[in-house]
């Protein structure tokens, strides 16, 4: 692990406070970006990077014989990960989208997924573009899986964060969120620990039952029809719009 300038504390920490030998205790992955065993059709799309997820993927659904098709993308073949592994996978069900090739067109993303049965499921992991160009093709959010290595950037509005109270539902501790902290941040330094990782909104470590409020989701994660429960929140970055969020803590 390389100690980066821009470090969040991670690779800080295990270059300035673990000596050598130290035993950590860590836990198994957190997946979310999981297959769906209850698809008729599975249409992963990869983009440069992306192929890391998705190869395995694509592994699984191979052996055990199940309806897929594979669209990897990439600048140029030399640059493109996995490729002979990808070119050993049965030609009829992948296709390979060199830009170098294509005279730097995008792939047809909606070609692809515009027509896509309503019982099938998408997944896509690559740039920004190609993840946005997905979910345009796929409107229904609940049929498109999507895997981030970096949250987009936020577009921020002056004045739109308020401060507003979290009550811890067990309790009834009261704890004041001012506009420029984060709920997670204020949790924290109120002592009450919860896990997190990204701080992002996309890893999924932080979410938090809600009792009661008005959250404002700005997660990457959580579908429409979840959002719109207010079952849950991730902490790290979604807010409130009511004055009280209660959270289930």
């Amino acid at each position: 692990m390389l100690k980066t300038p821009d470090s969040r504390g991670g690779s800080r920490l295990v270059h300035e406070a673990l000596p050598v030998g130290q035993v950590i205790t860590v836990e198994g992955p957190r997946d979310n970006f999981s297959l769906d065993g209850d698809a008729s059709r599975h249409v992963p799309v990869a983009g440069g990077v992306g192929i890391t997820p998705i190869i395995a993927m694509v592994r699984r659904l191979h052996d055990e014989g199940a309806d897929w098709h594979l669209l990897y993308t990439g600048r140029s073949r030399s640059t493109m990960a996995f490729l002979d592994e990808v070119a050993a996978l049965p030609a009829d069900r992948v296709t390979v989208h060199a830009d170098d090739e294509a005279n730097g067109s995008f792939p047809d993303v909606v070609a692809l997924l515009g027509d896509l049965d309503a019982t099938a499921t998408a997944y896509c992991c690559g740039p920004e573009a190609l993840m946005q160009a997905c979910a345009e093709a796929l409107p229904d959010s609940s049929r498109l899986r999507i895997e981030r290595f970096k949250a987009p950037e936020p577009v921020v509005v002056e004045g739109e964060d308020v401060a507003f109270d979290v009550v811890i539902d067990s309790t009834g501790q009261r704890i004041p969120v001012g506009p420029d902290t984060s709920v997670l941040a204020a949790l924290c330094d109120a002592g009450i620990p919860v896990e997190s990782s990204c701080t992002e909104g996309i890893c999924g470590t932080c979410e938090t039952g809600v009792v009661k409020g008005e959250i404002d989701h700005r997660d990457f994660l959580l579908s429409s029809e979840e959002q719109a429960s207010g079952k849950s929140m991730f902490v790290c970055v979604s807010r409130c719009r009511s004055a009280e969020l209660v959270l289930d803590l």
